[in-house]
């Protein structure tokens, strides 16, 4: 099983059978209240009736198309219906079908792009410490969260890292952007003044680092990362696969923040995690540099999958996006942040809490770890949520909350009262 200790799950396995709106079942029938959104993706609820009929329809009238020379209706419309969500100019999609396809993509057109404008000595890719871009080799490799890497030797060479964000001493239980940290966009100076900004292709960041703990991002320093970016010839690519769709209350991060960076990676929210997708996003600057450069009868990006644009997954993707629209779910994860805040910082006096953190609909709980066992309280929490009816997601020493965004304020009080219960029961 990923991700999971697995001798422990086979001595107490914790299972779900089945699921609806915020709610999923054990076999037992015992309901469960989703505070995690499945995985951060199921961000319209679960098992919506629009989305199951579309999957049904579409496996029932093509179930797969080949998109290597050929095409389906779906996975243009749903291309045109996301280029339309996405920041001004960013309105070239190109689709996979995962996160971390997502973004071993975007670093693929990173590379394509400079070689096809005769910069082909820029091959160097800088990510940042506790950043999380799936599980690729290129997302790995670019990635700073130690246990995904150790086991896998040198993954990819030429690779370096921004330092992560996050300063208890200097910005706990901030609420929103935090005002301290600016400063440490600057180190991206310091690694091209080390390694030429000629060998650096692109940057990428979470702008809400979402798998290492919710780091929020310090007020400004997004902005400067551009500015640093541009200045050098440097594309910026951010992996929003968390963020987008509706999580920070508009469609994505790139939007909240007001920075638009060269590449944005989604999947998650897309298809609201009913069939596996990915999809990157360009700028015209991107596309046209890789597409005039090949010739005029030749494939121009050498590069996709298998299940590039499956049928199944356009159609739930259209169908999420329908539902987002009618239901209008950012707007209302935007019209809950402030009760969803005021909810999480209610826990700042609970046992063992050192550090709370929150923007938009996502939140972050930090345990103090006990002594020599990193990591075990988070755990010991996760199982007493899940045994008292709540789902919530822990990452080392914090647990993380993102739930769908269908929630009623009724529900958000009810999440972190059973949080507040469980924390003062937990050594």
């Amino acid at each position: 099983m990923p991700f999971t200790a697995n001798r422990a799950f086979k001595a107490e396995p914790r299972l779900f059978a089945s699921a609806r709106d915020m709610h999923y079942f054990t076999p037992d029938g015992r309901a469960v209240l989703d505070g995690t959104g499945g995985l951060w993706c199921v961000n319209a609820g679960h098992c919506r009736a629009p989305i199951v009929a579309a999957i049904q329809r579409t496996a029932a009238e093509l179930d797969y198309a080949p998109t290597f020379q050929l095409g389906h209706p779906g996975a243009f419309e749903l291309s045109t219906r996301l280029a339309a969500l996405m920041p001004d100019g960013l309105d070239r999609i190109f689709l996979a079908s995962s996160g971390s396809e997502a973004v071993d993509s975007a670093l693929k057109i990173a590379l394509a792009y400079h070689r096809a404008r005769g910069e082909g000595g820029r091959t160097r890719l800088i990510g940042r410490e506790r950043g999380y871009h799936g599980t690729g080799f290129g997302g790995i490799s670019v990635g700073g969260l130690v246990n995904n890497r150790r086991a896998f030797g040198t993954l990819l060479t030429g690779v370096d890292h921004l330092p992560h964000t996050h300063s208890l001493s200097d910005m706990a239980f901030s609420r929103g952007q935090p005002g301290w940290g600016a400063h440490l966009a600057d180190d991206l100076e310091r690694l091209v003044a080390l390694h030429g900004a000629e060998t650096i292709a692109a940057v990428i960041v979470e702008p809400v680092a979402g798998s290492t703990g919710v780091l929020v991002p310090p007020a400004g320093y997004l902005e400067r990362l551009r500015e640093i970016t541009v200045k050098h010839g440097i594309l910026l690519i951010f992996d929003e696969v968390i963020t987008a769709f509706g999580r920070l209350g508009v469609a994505t991060a790139a939007e909240r923040f007001g920075v638009t960076p060269d590449l944005i990676t989604m999947a998650k929210g897309l298809t609201n995690g009913a069939v596996p997708m990915g999809a990157i996003a360009a700028s015209r600057a991107v596309h046209d540099a890789i597409v005039d450069a090949a010739a005029a009868d030749g494939i121009e990006l050498f590069h996709g999958y298998t299940y590039s644009g499956h049928p199944l997954a356009a159609a739930a993707g259209i169908a999420t996006l329908d539902l987002y629209r009618d239901d209008a779910l950012f707007e209302r994860a935007r019209s809950l942040e402030t009760r969803w805040e005021t909810a999480l910082h209610r826990l700042r006096e609970a046992r063992h809490v050192i550090d709370l953190r929150t923007i938009g609909l996502v939140a972050a709980i930090e345990l103090a770890p006990l002594e020599g066992c990193p990591g075990k309280r988070g755990t010991a929490l996760f199982h007493a949520c899940f045994d008292a009816g709540l789902l919530v997601r822990a990452t080392g020493d914090t647990i993380a909350l993102s739930p769908p965004l269908i929630v009623d304020e009724a529900q958000i009080d009810a999440m972190f009262g059973m949080l507040a219960e469980q924390i003062n029961r937990i050594d």
